[in-house]
């Protein structure tokens, strides 16, 4: 067992304090987070190649809905399987010359790799059926088919080597990096930035102080995951905030478990009460966007009350999405500065930042930044787009693959002690209470036309 949390990827924050390190030019090549970047990047390059020139086919395997009145062997023809060889190669090329490279044997990782693939593939068919796919998000199959397997007949030590939650995370995120332009910003102008930029972070404080002081949670990486999944964007937000603040592997799933939970229930209920007094579809789709924790369930329940609401929920939740990069980064210097309080040294300096930093942060800004400035004034949107439909794949097998780790690495007895004394479903109730109010206030002070004239959306 102690050899199992020694080797994980989430550390508690609390863990004996490491001092800094010079920087080493081997670090390029032989530490997680800078591999991470090199294969998200390569991903990336070899994608918007592909697309901007035409000369091969790079997308990856997906399953499409299937279970309502479509068959799933409807698709499982020689072009999908074509995909899904495809995938695997590059992944596991990718993942085990990370792997190699960070000093694991390819004859142990390659082969429980593919494993976990497989695993990641029962995953993708389970999500793709179509009430299964309405209703709850891939993360939560990944979680339960890891889950079922780590708390049933247990995890073969030969499956262990591809266990790496935070590997396929940090990968996955700078795939992500791309998807997030700036210029999303320009489309929904101020009303989105004073929607989503002025209330998460303070949702995010309030949650914080809450759960901390009121709450008295000591559990402090928690907390903050739990704080930015419920103010952002669910799963993702969880992800970066989780790396950056060193959660452990059962903060993350429990912060995933309990907003997919609640996310399913706002998904049907939030758009009824809505209708139900008449708040209209534009100022209705912006607190959609503001307080629904997925993107993909934000578009679910815009789409409920008309195609105007879908537009401007979508517009708020991904201008949200921007601060993904920004709020992980701050986190990571935020705990950073509380792990050296109180010790001799108590200065945190430049080069100790630098250290604590996750450097995949790096990488998801540079990917945004390449994107935005480069790419797309060279190309076009639609090429952008393109683009972003390969790489969404891409981001997604390697989420699928970090979440099915970590349910292969959290067992129910770790879980039930998290949820002792309802603490954490009371943070994120009272968190998203607060978060709807504030951010119905900000939706009706741009979006009402009492104070500023309405933007001009095209649907």
């Amino acid at each position: 067992m102690k050899e199992k949390e020694k080797s994980s990827a989430y550390t508690n924050i609390e863990s004996e304090f490491v001092e800094a390190e010079g920087f080493k030019w081997s670090d390029l090549i032989n530490k997680e987070d800078w591999l991470a970047i090199w294969i998200g990047f390569i991903v990336i390059a070899i994608g918007a190649f592909a697309v901007i020139t035409g000369a091969f086919d790079f997308s990856a395997a997906k399953f499409s809905t299937w279970g309502n009145g479509t068959s799933i062997f409807e698709q499982l023809n020689s072009e999908f399987a074509l995909k899904l060889i495809r995938t695997f190669v590059v992944l596991a090329v990718l993942f085990t010359a990370g792997a190699v490279l960070k000093g694991q044997g390819i004859k142990n990782y390659l082969p429980a790799f593919a494993v976990l693939f497989v695993l990641a593939i029962i995953v993708r068919f389970i999500s793709a059926q179509y009430t299964m796919n309405r209703y709850l998000e891939w993360a939560f199959w990944a979680l339960i088919v890891g889950l079922l397997i780590s708390n049933t007949v247990g995890v073969p030590k030969w499956l262990k080597p591809a266990v790496q939650t935070e590997y396929y995370i940090k990968a996955g995120l700078v795939i992500m990096g791309f998807s997030v332009l700036f210029s999303n910003i320009v489309s929904f102008g101020l009303y989105g930035l004073g929607i989503a930029w002025v209330v998460t972070p303070i949702v995010i404080i309030f949650m914080w102080y809450f759960g901390t002081k009121i709450l008295k949670i000591k559990n402090e990486p928690l907390v903050i995951t739990l704080s930015a999944a419920t103010s952002v964007c669910g799963t993702s937000a969880a992800i970066a905030v989780g790396a950056a603040s060193k959660a452990k592997k059962t903060d993350l799933s429990l912060a995933v478990s309990i907003s997919i939970i609640f996310t399913v229930l706002m998904m049907v209920f939030e758009p009824i009460i809505i209708r139900a007094v008449g708040l209209g579809e534009l100022m209705g789709g912006a607190l959609i966007g503001g307080t629904i924790d997925s993107t993909g369930a934000v578009t679910v329940a815009g789409t409920v009350l008309g195609e105007t609401a879908q537009t401007t929920a979508v517009l708020v939740k991904s201008i949200q999405n921007i601060l993904i990069g920004f709020i992980a980064f701050a986190v990571a210097v935020f705990f950073t500065s509380r792990s050296k309080k109180g010790t001799a040294d108590s200065k945190v300096t430049a080069a100790e930042i630098w250290y604590r930093l996750p450097k995949f942060i790096l990488g998801f800004f540079a990917a945004s930044l390449i994107a935005s400035f480069i790419i797309l004034p060279l190309t076009s949107s639609d090429t952008v787009s393109s683009i972003n439909s390969v790489l969404d794949q891409y981001k997604n097998w390697a989420f699928v693959l970090a979440f099915t780790s970590i349910g292969l690495e959290t067992n129910f007895k770790e879980i039930k002690e998290q949820f002792s004394g309802g603490k954490q479903i009371t943070l994120y109730v009272v968190g998203q209470l607060f978060n709807i109010v504030l951010t119905f206030l900000a939706v009706y002070i741009l979006l009402s036309g009492r104070f500023f004239p309405l933007p001009n959306l095209s649907v």
